[in-house]
């Protein structure tokens, strides 16, 4: 379960500027959850916070019964690598290794190698398509296809939770449907809590439920009207 508690985070500059103010949410898992706002609204902020990479003024976050705030540096690394994927805007795959390279990362990570690692590349990359392709860098793919990696990299160790921020925001039309569809599935086949930041009112829509960043926090939205 992830439980998000109360935050609240300012940037300081010359005086303190608030981003977060009270904001909660609960998810379990299999949930799917989209938050939308505003640019600078402070969505990208919330995430961070989520994957420990940021620490929030004030409130807590709790992930599978762990408090964030009460662990070091090395240990939130350790939750992060092991219980949280990842899907960008921009992929970030890494050119010089190959689509299977690419996925197997977080195996690799988490120290999960023979047998096991293999049997889920195989069946990560049969699920996003791109069974064919393993042995292929990635510049010789289209936005879809590396966001398809993207996505099987994600999930390949099985996270229990996952943070996509703007997955479809370089992506056409189409292909945005695709990678929408396809991430839907996967975490619900794994049971996985997922959290989609996104502008887009298509994208939020395949979500469970909505939820729109405000100054005053997180509110809840009718189905339609994101």
């Amino acid at each position: 379960m992830l439980l998000v508690e109360n935050l609240h985070k300012s940037f300081v500059a010359a005086t303190p500027r608030p981003v977060l103010r009270n904001v909660s949410l609960a998810a379990r898992p299999g949930d799917y959850v989209a938050i939308v706002g505003e640019s600078g609204s402070g969505k990208s902020t919330l995430l961070n916070l989520i994957a420990g990479l940021d620490t929030p003024d004030a409130g807590r976050i709790v992930l599978e019964g762990q408090d964030l705030a009460a662990l070091d540096d090395a240990s939130r690394t350790r939750l992060r690598r092991a219980r949280m994927g990842f899907v960008f805007q921009a992929f970030h795959l890494l050119p010089h290794l190959t689509v299977e390279c690419n996925v197997a990362l977080p195996l690799a990570l988490n120290g999960i190698s023979g047998p096991a690692a293999r049997e889920r590349i195989d069946e990560l990359l049969t699920a996003v398509g791109l069974s064919d392709r393993r042995d292929d860098s990635p510049t010789r793919l289209s936005g879809g296809e590396m966001q398809r990696v993207a996505v099987a990299r994600a999930l390949v160790h099985r996270p229990g939770l996952v943070l996509a921020d703007e997955p479809t925001g370089n992506l056409d039309a189409e292909s945005a449907a695709e990678i929408l569809e396809l991430l839907r599935a996967q975490l619900k086949r794994d049971n996985a809590i997922g959290i989609l930041v996104t502008h887009s009112t298509i994208a939020a829509a395949t979500t469970d439920c909505t939820y729109r960043l405000t100054a005053s926090g997180l509110a809840a939205i009718a189905a339609g009207s994101a």
